[in-house]
């Protein structure tokens, strides 16, 4: 690999990065958030605001939350990424965390944990991600 392949293979990084932190939640989506009828179905909703800037898919359809703990005002998540070597790997928790904090403000305490087993792989996906994506 060149020095040129390495320059190139980070600014897709970057944007990548970028693409990730920039995502906007729609006013639909808010009040979906809003209307949901109790914490966990509105955790829930904010991580359906959170797409992965590579597939054009969000998380929980991705089948990338392997956990989901509520206890009051904290919530607890184990997440995934479709690969290690992704991108945003550093930067997708923070930013899920960052999401919840925003958009469920009486949540008083977010861990977001990054973790590897199981192994993602294209059946977690939700059958709607998969139709979207074609990956029947």
């Amino acid at each position: 690999m060149e020095l040129r392949d390495y320059i190139l293979a980070a600014a897709k990084d970057d944007v990548l990065l970028a693409e990730l932190q920039s995502q906007q939640v729609s006013d639909e989506q808010r009040a979906l958030i809003a209307a949901a009828p109790d914490l966990c179905t509105q955790v829930l909703e904010v991580l359906k605001t959170v797409r992965d800037p590579e597939i054009p898919t969000n998380i929980w359809d991705l089948g990338l939350i392997y956990r989901l703990e509520i206890h009051h005002d904290a919530v607890e998540i184990d997440m995934t990424l479709t690969a290690a070597a992704c991108p945003v790997a550093g930067a997708m928790p923070i930013e899920v965390e960052k999401r919840i904090r925003a958009l469920v403000p009486h949540v008083q305490e977010v861990t977001v944990n990054l973790v590897w087993l199981p192994r993602w792989n294209k059946d977690m996906m939700s059958d709607e991600a998969k139709l979207n994506l074609d990956m029947w």
